[in-house]
């Protein structure tokens, strides 16, 4: 069981990884016509950060408030 403070908290952070993973991804594609392996770098870095959000969705399905 889990507190509503705390569900509050992850929905929070789960948001904050999808808009930054994906803000990182778009800005990763662009940097990558000057620097091939910085743009990749961050593509993946952003992608990685928004498929965690995205699991801690269902993560958060799964968790009932006390």
């Amino acid at each position: 069981m889990t507190t509503p403070v705390n569900l509050k908290r992850i929905q929070q952070l789960i948001w904050v990884l999808i808009y930054g993973g994906l803000l990182t991804l778009v800005l990763g594609l662009s940097v990558e016509r000057q620097d091939d392996a910085m743009g990749w770098s961050m593509v993946v870095g952003g992608g990685c950060i928004a498929l965690f959000g995205v699991v801690l969705i269902f993560v958060r399905s799964r968790l009932k408030a006390s």
